[in-house]
């Protein structure tokens, strides 16, 4: 990194503003030049100071942080990294989100300053990536076009496994509504996001959606028209039963993994039981969890696209699987439905 970026701390507790300012000055590449206690004082300071990016709480007197973020974006996108505590996911989560936040963090419940800081590496890291965060995806796309009528089904393709990351939330949401209910082949995905988000993301994405979108518990049936989100703190796998059925299995193993659930554990899977007839695409997201994936699924016979760097809010892991040599096509957020119908 070249350069200093300069980050806007926002919480209403004073401790919380202190101790994030010292874990963030850790970081050579990082001055905190200004902390707020509230939305409003926020909104002034953004204009004050023109951070390169906002930490933000959620739940704060006078304006709390969804009220915040949408007055922002409006005025002057800014990159926004939540920092709140665990029972803060919820509709205020998925809404601030929406909203253009580019990625959350869990502050520990106990106010102890050892609990605080072990957050510290992970903050530090999503600060520098917010902040290459290309803003004029932010807040995310417009509404989908309308899910496209019934088609024909090739056979080449029996599912469809899908990796996604930071930035994943408003892809998906942009992205899943434009299948069909009557899709023929059934959809798994991996979303990396804290413990207590996936089921209620899931639903969220169900209420928006022709298909049936579900957290996926063990032993359900992997089956067409239906989309299975691997539960945060779970690895995702399926298992063929005797009478050609394929469930899913889920295990905290294996455990020595930098994400769980992990992309590469769901494609592996998907690879090993269905052969060359799995699709895998690999979005938005840092890191490279899915390029090991990736190569099994294209090791097998299978297909992998990638989302274009264009529309990725981080061009992490897609870049990853790229520059491996496992995409089979590169395809932009706006073409990535009718990229996979085709491929169906």
């Amino acid at each position: 990194m070249d350069r200093v970026l300069r980050v806007l701390v926002v919480d209403d507790s004073a401790f919380v503003r202190k101790v994030v300012k010292q874990i963030l000055s850790r970081s050579p590449f990082i001055e905190v030049v200004g902390t707020a206690h509230d939305g409003e004082e926020a909104l002034e300071m953004v204009e004050q100071l023109n951070p390169d990016v906002v930490t933000l709480d959620l739940i704060m007197p006078h304006m709390d942080g969804v009220e915040f973020l949408r007055k922002q974006m409006a005025r002057r996108p800014v990159p926004v990294v939540i920092v709140s505590i665990a029972s803060d996911i919820s509709e205020m989560a998925l809404a601030a989100l929406d909203a253009g936040a580019v990625d959350f963090i869990h502050k520990p419940t106990a106010l102890a300053t050892e609990k605080v800081y072990e957050i510290g590496d992970e903050l530090i890291e999503k600060v520098k990536v917010a902040a290459n965060v290309p803003l004029k995806f932010l807040p995310p796309p417009p509404s989908p076009p309308a899910p496209v009528a019934a088609f024909s089904h090739s056979g080449l393709v029996d599912i469809v496994v899908l990796g996604i990351s930071t930035g994943g939330p408003q892809a998906l949401n942009f992205l899943i509504p434009q299948f069909p209910a009557e899709l023929p082949v059934p959809v798994a995905m991996v979303l990396h996001m804290p413990v207590g988000f996936t089921e209620l993301f899931a639903r969220r994405l169900d209420d928006l959606s022709p298909l049936k979108v579900i957290e996926a518990k063990e032993g359900d049936i992997v089956r067409p028209g239906v989309v299975l989100l691997a539960p945060a703190g779970l690895h995702m796998t399926f298992r063929r039963q005797a009478d050609g059925t394929v469930v899913t299995h889920l295990d905290t193993r294996p455990i020595d993994m930098l994400h769980r659930p992990a992309v590469d554990v769901l494609f592996q899977s998907a690879a090993e039981v269905y052969g060359d007839r799995v699709l895998g695409v690999v979005m938005t997201g840092m890191g490279s969890d899915g390029k090991e994936g990736a190569a099994w699924i294209k090791s097998h016979g299978g297909t992998i696209y990638t989302e274009a760097e264009e529309s990725c809010v981080v061009y992490g892991m897609p870049r990853s699987v790229d520059e491996a040599g496992l995409s089979d096509k590169s395809v932009p957020l706006t073409q990535m439905a009718q990229a996979i119908l085709q491929a169906i």
